[in-house]
Order: structure tokens, then sequence, then C-alpha cells
């Protein structure tokens, strides 16, 4: 059953003798995570854990517990394990997450509520935020910068053999786990349960050395390695579509249908990797980056070109930030494309700074990627009284005048603020890598990091005053 939260219990009077306190900043977080929309979003996810979370079973870990802790853990940047040994040692902690002289949850539970709460729901928390934070006048609304980073998703550094290999991996402990869970059955499929993975390993282990040859010999030897690679790969994957036959005749099972169901989503993948290396390797052909598998486990991962120093391209997902005055992320979204320029993402920050605020902002600004007429034209239409974005190209002269001027430059300048707001986000609140799976996964970890970037700079802000 579903608990609100525990009976208070002021910790810091029990033991007057440590004079203990909450510092200005976490007191002002304190106040502001006792809003009732805050807690009711998150109890909503919550309760759709299991159809009757909310009226059966024995009381679970409060609501309450569960949203201070994962803010204190994005807020510290702390890991699950850490979140629990670090509040289960400190009273100011325990009182803050309002865990008082209760068992602190240990991270496997943290980690299974914190997977019922969607990315839907914390772009919700956030606006809530925002809306708190003009309440409180931390901001008002009036400015709003623009602008794109990369968020790297937890993997390897993708290559064709590494693919193969993780595949062959994969689907051999999927088969070796069937084997099991068939029983007498997996008798009669013979050879379908054969592991692939000491082959397909000396076979990648001999493409490493490979490359240091030159010449059109060694390019030679290198396609006769992953012909046999590519062919281990196929074999294997045979395999798994047989098992996988076997294991969907038995749906009354709840162990073959878990195995049947992720089969299901590996052997597409692995026959894509396959594909992508014949066309790459073998044929020579030049695969676009849209139609490119990057990694087995996390196959939302695209190619972003940086063209920066050092760092060519990235491998994650593109966000887009929308930045107010007071330091305040007031929208945020993971595009569909990595790639190419930022122009058609105006749209959607205008209509976001509309939803906590009202109306549109008196100045906007960005950067060349985001310029165009097309968004000129937009963000006048919206309300929008001054347009700091740079003209691409030879610019008419009119148009020099007006950026040489001390009003445009001045707006500018506001929009390279965000850089730094950028850095402090992928520095101290986690969006430099994704920890999490999956694509749900990546706004859950991207909204909780803004989420608690949010929460400190209203604090902040109230502290300071």
């Amino acid at each position: 059953m579903l608990r609100n939260r525990y009976r208070r219990t002021d910790l810091f009077a029990l033991v007057p003798q440590l004079d203990l306190r909450f510092e200005l900043q976490l007191k002002q977080l304190d106040r502001l995570l006792d809003d009732d929309e805050l807690f009711e979003a998150v109890r909503e996810d919550l309760a759709r854990r299991h159809p009757r979370t909310g009226s059966r079973g024995r009381p679970s870990t409060p609501v309450e517990v569960i949203l201070r802790m994962l803010v204190v853990m994005r807020l510290y940047g702390w890991s699950y394990a850490q979140a629990e040994s670090f509040v289960n040692d400190s009273l100011v902690l325990r009182q803050f997450c309002r865990v008082y002289l209760e068992k602190v949850p240990d991270d496997t539970v943290l980690i299974r509520w914190a997977d019922t709460i969607e990315p839907e729901t914390l772009q919700a928390l956030n606006h809530r935020v925002v809306r708190l934070a003009r309440g409180l006048k931390v901001t008002r609304g009036r400015k709003l910068r623009v602008d794109t980073t990369a968020v790297e998703t937890d993997i390897h550094f993708p290559t064709d053999s590494g693919l193969l290999g993780d595949g062959v991996r994969v689907v051999s402990r999927l088969l070796r786990r069937a084997r099991a869970a068939l029983g007498e059955a997996a008798a009669g499929l013979g050879e379908a349960f054969r592991s692939r993975v000491r082959t397909v390993r000396t076979l990648s282990q001999q493409l490493h050395r490979l490359p240091r040859r030159k010449g059109d010999q060694g390019r030679e030897t290198l396609k006769a390695a992953y012909g046999r690679l590519i062919a281990t790969t196929r074999r294997t994957a045979a395999q798994g579509r047989r098992v996988l036959k076997a294991l969907q005749e038995r749906p009354d099972e709840p162990a073959a249908r878990r195995l049947a169901a992720r089969l299901g989503e590996v052997l597409p993948r692995l026959k894509q990797g396959i594909r992508q290396a014949t066309r790459r390797v073998i044929k020579g052909e030049s695969v676009p980056a849209g139609e490119k598998l990057l990694s087995l486990f996390e196959p939302h991962t695209q190619v972003i070109p940086r063209f920066k120093a050092g760092k060519a391209v990235e491998f994650g997902r593109k966000l887009r930030l929308d930045e107010v005055e007071g330091g305040l992320i007031s929208g945020y979204a993971i595009l569909e494309r990595g790639g190419g320029q930022d122009q058609p993402c105006l749209g959607d920050s205008l209509a976001n700074h509309r939803l906590p605020f009202g109306r549109a902002p008196g100045l906007l600004a960005g950067d060349r990627g985001l310029a165009s007429a097309e968004n000129e034209r937009l963000a006048r239409e919206a309300g929008v009284k001054q347009v700091a974005l740079p003209h691409v190209g030879k610019a008419p002269p009119g148009r020099r005048v007006e950026e040489r001027g001390r009003r445009f430059k001045r707006a500018y300048r506001f929009r390279a603020g965000i850089e730094g707001r950028i850095h402090t986000l992928r520095r101290d609140f986690g969006l430099r890598r994704c920890r999490y799976h999956g694509e749900r996964g990546m706004g859950r970890w991207i909204g909780w990091g803004i989420l608690a970037h949010n929460l400190a700079k209203v604090a902040e802000a109230g502290a300071g005053r």
C-alpha cells in the first residue's frame, strides 16, 4: 500500500545538545519540496507501479521520502548506494528526507521506485518549480536564451566488430538461460544452444591487430576476418531464432515469456548490425549516420557532430535548453535528430515559455545554429520585442549596422551566459553522460538533473535574501 509520509518527528529537538540545523540553502529547499503539486504528481506515478499499489499490500516507502531522496541524490551527485549510506549516517539528512528514526530505503528500493516516475511527470514538475520561482520573484521570464548540447549515452566507442561481439555474447547468454527454461524440450533443438563467444573473442582480437597492416593486402585480410566474424554472428542469430520459436510455444510459462521478449528485442538489432557491417566493410559502402546502429544496449544513440577540438563527434542525444534570467532552465527537450541545425527548435521553445509565464519573452537570444529569417518572423509574431539572432552569411548593410549597435551586442552577450549554464549542468548535475538505460531512461535522467538544478537555484536565491 502506498504511504504518503511517516509520522513527523523533530530530530533536532530530540538531541538539542548537538545544535543541529539546516544550512540556508537546504532550509529553502525543504520549504520548496513541501509543495502539494510536486507531491501529488510524484504520487500519481508511484501509484501506477502495480494495479493496486494505492490500496493493497504492506506499507511502502513513503512518497515524501522517495521524492526528497531522489532530489538529494542528484543535488550532490551521489549514486543510489551513496544516497542510502549518507542519509542513513546523517541526522540532518534524515530530517530533510523525512525519514526520521525509520529505516532508510536501500538502493534497490530507490531504483525500483525511481523507474516508475515518467519523463513527462518530471517536465511537469519542472514547470511547477519555474512557476514557484516566478511567484518568489526569482525570475520574471522577460529574457530567454536557447541553445543545444549533447548528452552521451553510457556505451563504449562504437565499432562494427564490437557491435557483433556484443550481439553474440548477449544471445549466447540468453540461449543458456533458455535451455534451462525449456527443460526436456531443449534436447530436440540439438546444436541451437552452442556458444560461439570464444570464436568471436578470438576474431575480435585479430581485427584489433589487422588495421596496422597497410596496402591492398591489409585491406583484403581485414575483409576476410570480418567475413568470418559476420558468418559466425549469422549462425548465432539463426540459433536464436530457432530457440525463440520454441519459447513462443510456451506462453503460459513466465520464464519462457520473459526470455522470448528479450530475444525478440535483441535479434532484430543483431540483424541490423550484420547488415551494417556487410555494407560498410565487405561492400565498401558509406552508411549514413541516421541509419547506423551504434549500440546493442542503447539503440536510440545517435551520432552528434560537435566540430570541437579533441572531440569531433559525440555519441548520445541532442538536448535543447531554454534558460530565463535568474539562471533557471524553463524548458528542455530531447531532439529527434542529432545532427544538423537547430532552427526547428525555436517554435517549441517559444511555446514552452508560455506554459509557466503566460506570455512571450521580451528578449530572445540564440546562436547562429538557431538564426534564420523564418525564426525571426516566428519570434516577432509570437510577441518578442527584441530578437538577438546573428545573421548567417554576408549581412546586408542595414543588418550590419544593427548588429554593431550597443543594444544588439548587449542582448547577444546575454546569450553567451547559457554556455556557462550548460557547463554547470554537465559538471554538477550529471548531464555529461546518462547513466539510465533506454530513451525513457534518458528523459528521466535529464529531468532529475534539471529539476535538481532549478530547485537549487531557487533555494540559493531565497537563502541569499
